[in-house]
């Protein structure tokens, strides 16, 4: 029930509004125009019937720096890519830090949008648009949040905000010309040679081979199993052919202060870092415009070429959808047309 009571003072004429309503706090506001104050009563009275009118109350009472502070506090000590999410969300909190949940509007996020694309970094480079939409959703996942779990929000600004529009995948892989001058290449260092072999046969990142530890790894069973990957998923990786052979022989001379495949050399508990050795051998092996993460994309072309489907590269990436993938789709197009072929002789037979 709401009731406006008229007030005349020295400084003049203003009404005051109080709302009661079962099992919720009294709201009370001051106009200065009877209007003002009959359309505030019947709004908020709306509101608070329908359970709108904390929400509202609460984004204006919080900034989206109290969000930032509160999502990294609770949520990413939980996350692998905390440290990362952590830099993205101290931009967005120095940025726009001040401002109410309330007042954080879909332009005023995209006027920062911009402003994030053209600040200068490392170089005097620019981020790229893939790196502006990470920061975008980083975001987008903390005011998601404030409207979820928090209600501290009704709805979320960013589902007006657009995406900057990203370049297709790349997908550089080495021919069989290159991959040889490679591999030879990468002789010279023994743990470079068996870290990259096991790139090449299992599609694994640098990271998940790197920290590598041997109890993940089953010889007699040809498998080694990632534990934690960069979906959250456990995922088994076949060891084939000459990755086998070498798995074996490095697991006869392993160290014994260290569980790792590849440790450290001053420290044995830490993965080794091979930066060096591998600028090296691309070098060596006169190879350009390829970076580790090409042994990966290799893997997958490699795959797609020999007749793997798309949701066979996808298991063997680890990717839970199709889509990362697709960009290796013109690559199996032989065997694809192969299906076809199959497909027509069987409804058609040798119909003309």
């Amino acid at each position: 029930m709401a009731t406006i009571e008229k007030r005349t003072t020295a400084d003049g004429t203003s009404y005051r509004v109080k709302i009661r309503l079962r099992g919720q706090p009294v709201q009370t506001a001051t106009f200065t125009r009877l209007t003002d104050a009959k359309r505030w009563a019947e709004q908020t009275a709306t509101a608070m019937r329908e359970g709108r009118h904390f929400a509202t109350t609460e984004a204006k009472r919080h900034t989206l720096r109290d969000a930032v502070d509160r999502y990294k506090a609770e949520k990413l000590p939980h996350l692998k890519d905390g440290p990362c999410r952590a830099a993205q969300l101290d931009w967005w909190a120095q940025e726009l830090g001040s401002h109410a949940l309330a007042d954080l509007t879909p332009s005023r996020i995209t006027e920062a949008r911009e402003k994030l694309s053209r600040e200068p970094i490392t170089g005097g480079r620019v981020r790229s648009d893939a790196t502006v939409n990470r920061y975008l959703a980083a975001l987008s996942v903390v005011l998601a949040t404030c409207v979820k779990s928090w209600e501290w929000l009704e709805v979320s600004p960013m589902r007006r905000v657009e995406k900057r529009k990203e370049p297709r995948g790349r997908v550089r892989y080495l021919s069989e010309d290159e991959r040889e001058r490679l591999l030879s290449a990468c002789k010279d260092n023994p743990d470079l040679y068996a870290a990259v072999l096991l790139a090449l046969t299992t599609g694994a990142r640098r990271m998940e081979i790197m920290g590598l530890s041997w109890a993940q790894v089953d010889l007699s069973r040809r498998v080694i199993l990632l534990e934690d990957t960069k979906n959250g998923e456990r995922r088994p990786l076949p060891i084939v052919g000459p990755a086998l052979d070498i798995l074996r022989e490095r697991a006869k001379v392993r160290r014994l202060d260290t569980d790792l495949l590849f440790p450290g050399r001053v420290n044995p508990k830490q993965p080794l870092d091979l930066r060096t050795p591998w600028e090296t051998a691309l070098k060596k092996a006169g190879i350009e415009n390829f970076h580790w993460h090409d042994l990966r994309h290799t893997t997958a072309s490699y795959l797609a070429m020999n007749g793997a489907g798309l949701q066979e590269i996808a298991a063997v990436l680890g990717h839970k959808t199709l889509a990362m993938v697709k960009r290796y789709a013109h690559l199996s197009h032989e065997h694809v047309a192969g299906v076809m072929e199959d497909m027509a002789s069987k409804i058609f037979g040798g119909a003309k």
